[in-house]
Order: structure tokens, then C-alpha cells, then sequence
């Protein structure tokens, strides 16, 4: 098949910038666009933004990955190639091998770099930072690294060009909002504007005069997750919007139910993000309660259900007499909701399908579904079969798998490869 490229247009380049256009010559171009530029085009340039890609992240020959390269032809004949972050871009604007792309949960440098080429983002935020990483002495080892920061530009060096990097305020509840703007710009100067993407978390009924309940006591908030006001509701939302108008491109976090995804969108977020552990996990453990009253009749079970509402933020500790009947319906409802007993949901991932159905709808074409918070042996394989349902084949390129890199780790292996390579190893013993 015939193959054109820029260099098919035969054109010089524009005086001073030889060096950058000789990086974009490979640039393919289809036999149509050949067609009607080959007349039109004088001299080959490129733009301001191209050459601001370079002095961040500069590079032998070629372009970083997590850039594609654009086109756009002047009135003096000047064609520009630009380059725009895309995560879905290898070097040189290449596709990465599959629409389908991989993050990592952590903070811990060591391991990022033994996964670093493989991902298209990294997510961490002060749990994973400080718990997970630098308060551990067996991951950080020496404790060589004190600061998020000092972790945070680890983590930047490491990686390379190619992946997002994720990072939330310390806290999203400060109503000075020129605060939450310096901390996200402080973030961009330390990794860079073409990588930081700002975490923002959906805030529900906890509100800046009640989060504090969840540092003390019981450590318990004193209203329903429903019992909320608009403002309060919306404040993940108007903080992720204004820093959307503020040149920030935004992780809105903290989506667990499908019905969050519409108004989610609304605030023009870079990536939404489905939590499945803890659904799964409470899903599968209301429809326990439920199945031991069916088969019992015991009341014991409902309150043990009730107990479990409370414990779980589905009922406020005001409701933990609430009537056990209510409570019943309650829970019924819920894995009626989550379609827990059907196709749909039975594999938990019913959010997930939800999710893809209303982005293939939305007009925010570039926003990624990052799919977070898994465990266990069946995750991550009921999500690579979602993907190979019919109804989902063209939907690829919306998503990003996260997970911590040893969860991912575990499903490159399987029995047999350590049967074929005993095989294998033994078979070649002693032989040259």
C-alpha cells in the first residue's frame, strides 16, 4: 500500500525551524490530504506549542510520547504541525498497541519504574502517598524520600513524558478557592503542564462544617448521605468545573453509583472514575443478609443488615432503629438497582456498562473512563470480557484500567507458564 508522509510534499521548511520540522517529516498524511496540500503548501513549519513540548521534555530525534501530531495549513501557505497531549500516543505520534490503556495506583517510585513504559497514567493521593509509601519503611527504603514532593518529582522523572500524573488536594473542603488554585499550580510547576491532571473528589453530604466528624469520635457523619443541600452537593462539581476554566484538565473521583455519571460530566472532566471493589464487596454482602432471612425468617438477619447500613454510610447513626421492614426493602432495592442477580451486574461491573453507554452519548469526546478500585481473582477478568461484548468493542479508547501495579502484575501469569517453562528450562539444560 502506497504510504505518504510530509516529507511527500517536498517543501522546505520554515527558516529556523529545520530542526524541528526534520523531527515531524514522518508524519503520515492519507492520499487525499497529499492530494490537496501538495499545491496549496509552500513551506513546513511548526508551532510555538511544538517547540514548547520539546524544551520540557527534550529528546534525541523525533517527538515524546503522549503527543499526537496536528495539522493546520496557514493563508501564506504555511503548514504547522502541532503537537497535543494524548495519552493514547507513543513516540513520534504512534498509536500505543492497544486503544485500551493502563495506570497505575502508587507512589512508590521503585515500583513505578518496573511498570513506567507500560502506562498512560499514574493516580495517587495522600493515603497511597503517606501510608502507603513514605510512612513504610519496607517500601521506602532508607527513608530516602520525606516529602510528597520529593515523591511526587521521583515519580515525574520516572515516569517519562508519556503518562498522566494524577494528584489530589490535600484538601478540597478549603472555601478559598485561590488556595485549592496555587496548590494545583504548585503541581504544575513540579510536573509540568503537559502531565499534571488535578484529582477532585464528588463531595455529597460532607461539607466543610462537618468533615471534621470524620476525624474524631465515632468518626461517623450525623446525616445521610442523602440528606444534603445543593450547594454542599455540588461542590466537587463547581470546584472540578472552575478548575476546568482555569486550564486544568481534571480527575473527578469518587463516582461508586452510575446515576453520579451525567452530572459528573457536566463539570468537563478529563477522567470519571467508577469505584468496583467496595460496591462489589457490599453489594455481595447485603444480598448475604438478604438470602439468610429468606431461607431463615429471622429478624436476627435484618438487623445484622441494618447494623451493616450503618457501619457502611447507607443509614446515619440517627437511623440505626430504624424499622426493620424499611431496612429489608431498603437493601432489596439496592440489588434490584445494581442489578446483583442479572447478566447486567452480576460481575459488579453494571456501573461500568452504564458509564460506557453514556460516553459513547456525551459531547466530551477526549474524557476517559478510568476504571479503579478492584481485587480479587475475577476483576480485572470480567473487565477484559466487558470489553469483548458486542456492545462495547468500539468503546476501547475511552478506557483506562487502574489498579496497584502488583494486582495488574498478577494476571501477566498464569499456572501453565510455570508448567512450560519447567518443560522448557529442563529441555535446555546443559545445552549450547
Amino acid at each position: 500500500m502506497l504510504k505518504f508522509g510530509l516529507f511527500s510534499l517536498a517543501v522546505p521548511p520554515v527558516r529556523g525551524e529545520e530542526d524541528f520540522v526534520r523531527r515531524a517529516l514522518d508524519t503520515e498524511i492519507c492520499r487525499d490530504a497529499y492530494l490537496t496540500l501538495k499545491d496549496s503548501v509552500r513551506f513546513i513549519g511548526v508551532t510555538e506549542r511544538f517547540k514548547d513540548v520539546l524544551a520540557e521534555f527534550p529528546a534525541p530525534e523525533g517527538t515524546p510520547a503522549g503527543f499526537r501530531r496536528d495539522l493546520s495549513l496557514a493563508s501564506d501557505g504555511v503548514l504547522r504541525v502541532d503537537l497535543v497531549r494524548d495519552i493514547s500516543k507513543d513516540k513520534n505520534g504512534l498509536p500505543r498497541p492497544t486503544k485500551l490503556l493502563y495506570s497505575a495506583d502508587t507512589a512508590d517510585p521503585y515500583e513505578v519504574a518496573a511498570i513506567s513504559p507500560f502506562l498512560a497514567n499514574l493516580t495517587c493521593n495522600p493515603g497511597i502517598i503517606y501510608d502507603l509509601f513514605i510512612n513504610n519503611p519496607r517500601a521506602n527504603k532508607g527513608n530516602k524520600f520525606k516529602t510528597r514532593d520529593e515523591v511526587m518529582a521521583e515519580i515525574g522523572r520516572v515516569l517519562g513524558p508519556g503518562a498522566d500524573i494524577s494528584v489530589e488536594l490535600n484538601n478540597p473542603f478549603d472555601e478559598d478557592f485561590s488556595k485549592l488554585l496555587d496548590e494545583a499550580v504548585k503541581f504544575r510547576e513540579m510536573l509540568g503542564k503537559y502531565r499534571v491532571v488535578i484529582k477532585v473528589p464528588h463531595t455529597g453530604a460532607v461539607t466543610p462544617e462537618n468533615v471534621g466528624q470524620l476525624l474524631e469520635g465515632t468518626k461517623q457523619l450525623d446525616r445521610g448521605y442523602d440528606e444534603i443541600t445543593t450547594a454542599d452537593a455540588f461542590r466537587g462539581h463547581t470546584l472540578a468545573l472552575r478548575l476546568h476554566e482555569n486550564g486544568f484538565r481534571v480527575n473527578f473521583t469518587l463516582m461508586f453509583e452510575p446515576f453520579q455519571t451525567q452530572l459528573a460530566l457536566q463539570a468537563r472532566p478529563y477522567f470519571i472514575n467508577p469505584f468496583l471493589r467496595h460496591r462489589l464487596v457490599q453489594s455481595a454482602k447485603i444480598k448475604e443478609h438478604l438470602d439468610a432471612y429468606g431461607a431463615t425468617g429471622s429478624s436476627a438477619h435484618l438487623e445484622a443488615l441494618r447494623a451493616y447500613f450503618v457501619s457502611n454510610d447507607y443509614y446515619p447513626p440517627s437511623k440505626a432503629g430504624v424499622d426493620l421492614k424499611e431496612a429489608l426493602q431498603f437493601g432489596r432495592d439496592i440489588i434490584k438497582y445494581r442489578h446483583f442477580e442479572d447478566a447486567e451486574g452480576s460481575d459488579g461491573l453494571d456501573g461500568m456498562r452504564h458509564n460506557l453507554r453514556v460516553l459513547r452519548s456525551c459531547n466530551l469526546p477526549d474524557t476517559r473512563l478510568i476504571v479503579c478500585s478492584m481485587e480479587g481473582p475475577y476483576n480485572y477478568p470480567d473487565i477484559d470480557k466487558l470489553l469483548t461484548e458486542p456492545e462495547f468493542l468500539g468503546m476501547h479508547d475511552r478506557v483506562v484500567v487502574t489498579a496497584p501495579p502488583d494486582y495488574l502484575a498478577r494476571f501477566t501469569s498464569t499456572n501453565q507458564v510455570i508448567s512450560y517453562q519447567r518443560r522448557f528450562m529442563n529441555a535446555a539444560r546443559g545445552q549450547k
